[in-house]
């Protein structure tokens, strides 16, 4: 059974730093799209980042050069590096692998975790 756990979400002051991660058990994330979605208050959830099997990166406008996705293949771990948090970033962070490539619909992949709250205050 693939599971799919999320860490290291919290309150947090903007312009700080914060690292999530997301453990997975019963797959290899080296062989999958793995991403990471959120959903703020009041907004649809988004695709903010992602990272294919050959390692090519997907980053969502509003994230761009601040965050950065990384997959630690020893520890089957996906991570989540968030620098210059703002309010923006309030949201319930979920990760999710897939099978096939990555694509931005959250239902087109075939796990989630349960996700973690990030919460910025200014």
């Amino acid at each position: 059974q693939v599971r799919l756990w999320e860490s290291g979400g919290g309150s947090f002051q903007a312009g700080g730093s914060l690292g999530v991660s997301c453990i997975v058990s019963g797959a290899t994330i080296t062989r999958r799209c793995m991403a990471w979605f959120r959903q703020g208050p009041g907004k649809e959830r988004e695709r903010i980042a992602s990272v294919d099997s050959d390692g090519n990166t997907y980053y969502a406008d509003s994230v761009k050069c601040r965050f950065t996705i990384s997959k630690d293949n020893a520890g089957n771990t996906l991570n989540l590096q968030m620098n210059s948090l703002s309010p923006e970033d309030n949201a319930m962070y979920t990760c999710a692998a897939r099978e096939r490539r990555c694509v931005g619909l959250f239902f087109d992949y075939n796990y989630w975790g349960q996700g973690t709250q990030v919460t910025v205050s200014s």
